[in-house]
Formats: structure tokens, C-alpha cells, sequence
């Protein structure tokens, strides 16, 4: 289970505080800034690079992000 993904010169973490926001770190992880947070799709569980986009199981299923996710759609 990855709870943090390389993407080009960003990481990319579920934040550990609170499992319905993301954050972005561009100095290898010394400071995390705010990406994504909300609770319309659920906890974020796992993330996933495929190359193309970010996938992310929630807990009201799986999402995909093709923009770093900043926005998340629901794959079906």
C-alpha cells in the first residue's frame, strides 16, 4: 500500500493527519504544502502513478486524477 508517490520533481502523500487531504512536496519531503482536501470522495487509502494519471482508492471506491491531483474523477 503506497501512501506517498515520485511524480516527476514532486511527491505526493496522503496527509498524515487527516486521510481526506493530499499534500505536495517539492524539497524531498522537508516541507508539505496543501494539494487536494475534501471529503466528496471519501479517505484517501493508496495512491498509485500509472504515468499518465494518478489513481487512488478511497473509501467510496477507485479515482483518478490527470492533473497531480488537484481534481479527482470517479473510474467506473
Amino acid at each position: 500500500m503506497s501512501q506517498l508517490i515520485k511524480r516527476g520533481k514532486e511527491m505526493i502523500r496522503i496527509s498524515p493527519k487527516a486521510s481526506n487531504k493530499l499534500e505536495y512536496s517539492i524539497n524531498d519531503g522537508r516541507s508539505w504544502i496543501n494539494r487536494y482536501s475534501g471529503s466528496s470522495y471519501g479517505d484517501f487509502q493508496e495512491l498509485t502513478d500509472n504515468g499518465k494519471e494518478i489513481l487512488a482508492q478511497t473509501t467510496k471506491g477507485l479515482y483518478y486524477s490527470t492533473n497531480d491531483g488537484k481534481s479527482w474523477i470517479k473510474r467506473s
